[in-house]
């Protein structure tokens, strides 16, 4: 392992430290100084915590890092293992005397899998999966958006498969355009999980179909989008809702976008008071993953169109807790257009 491809200097900025936490692939980098010593750690959920508290990502990562990090010496391969044994880090970095990293030891993705698996055991997931998919014309016109496909298989599989890999058995499918397609699909699969339809008569939005399910589900779940791939840790995402207590958990991508003018700001009385060069915006936006109680299923009206913005705006009205659990840009993945089809399945191939 090359382990300088994770070192990162303590004056860049957190945006550009969570680029090279997507590049890596490894949900980590280390915050060295001129010298390459360990500063301190900074991962993804450093960033969480960091936007959770409205932290400014033009700001160092020095701000946002783990200061203290548990390091281990060279000398201390035993420690280390034992450690591992009943820490959830992500990673185990080696130092040497200069306190330089020599290299690190990372749980690998199905590893830490492994460690959480039986969380989601009986949580079941729910997509949504009637919708017409205009924006994806013509593709739509001869399929129905479940079953584009990503690769081999279509995106509904793929969604279906990363919750399997957390124990997820129980998967409830709404169903509307195409639907007879859709259901064909999946009966001719050899499958080891329960699939079951539930079918729109009507068109009743991105939120209202859930009323279908009064009766059906019974505790918290999931809720996805059938065009979108989300790569996070699930049981991390559930424990998080669980623990803040919240109605609704809204999964939530940092996006970045580059403003190609120079901006102008002006004082009070219209002068320039600022000039910028093609500045670096980033805000959150709604990836279609959410946790849900079972209550908000029980309290929609049956039958009638609402999207799950609206629902979850009567929530905020209501002061109910609704939470956010940031991902970053590169952990999601959207083909709810064309353009972000084509990114989905080269992101998809390069895996």
């Amino acid at each position: 392992m090359d382990i300088k491809k994770y070192l990162v200097k303590s004056d860049i900025t957190v945006r550009d430290a969570i680029k090279v936490i997507d590049a890596t692939g490894k949900k980590t980098v280390f915050v060295v100084d001129d010298n390459e010593r360990l500063l301190g750690i900074f991962t993804d959920g450093d960033m969480r915590r960091y936007i959770l508290s409205n932290g400014d990502l033009a700001r160092p990562v020095s701000e946002a890092m783990n200061k203290n990090p548990v390091v281990f010496r060279e000398n201390e391969e035993t420690r280390l293992r034992e450690y591992m044994k009943t820490s959830t880090m992500l990673v185990f970095p080696v130092v040497n005397d200069q306190r330089q990293i020599v290299r690190a030891v990372f749980w690998d993705n199905d590893e830490l899998v492994a460690l959480d698996d039986l969380i989601l055991e009986d949580i079941p997931v729910v997509i949504m999966a009637g919708g017409k998919g205009t924006r994806l014309y013509p593709y739509t016109k001869i399929l129905p958006k479940p079953l584009i496909p990503i690769g081999e298989i279509p995106i509904s599989e793929h969604i279906i498969n990363r919750f399997k890999k957390y124990n997820c058995s129980n998967f409830y499918m709404i169903i509307n355009y195409k639907k007879n397609m859709v259901k064909a699909y999946f009966n001719e699969l050899e499958k080891d999980y329960n699939l079951n339809y539930v079918e729109e008569l009507e068109f009743l939005g991105t939120g209202g179909g859930l009323s279908l399910l009064k009766d059906l589900i019974g505790t918290t779940f999931f809720l996805s989008n059938c065009d979108v791939i989300i790569e996070a840790n699930y049981s991390s995402i559930y424990r998080y809702h669980k623990k803040n207590k919240n109605k609704i958990t809204v999964v939530c991508a940092i996006k970045n976008i580059t403003v190609p003018y120079g901006v102008i700001r002006l004082d009070e009385i219209g002068r320039i008071n600022e000039m910028t060069e093609k500045p670096e915006l980033s805000f959150l936006t709604n990836t279609g993953l959410y946790v849900i109680e079972h209550e908000v299923v029980d309290e929609l009206k049956s039958g009638v169109f609402i999207h799950m913005p609206d629902i979850i705006q009567k929530y905020l009205d209501a002061g109910d807790n609704i939470g956010v659990y940031p991902v970053s840009e590169k952990q999601w993945m959207d083909m709810g257009q064309l353009e972000e089809m084509g990114n989905m399945i080269k992101a998809m191939e390069e895996k």
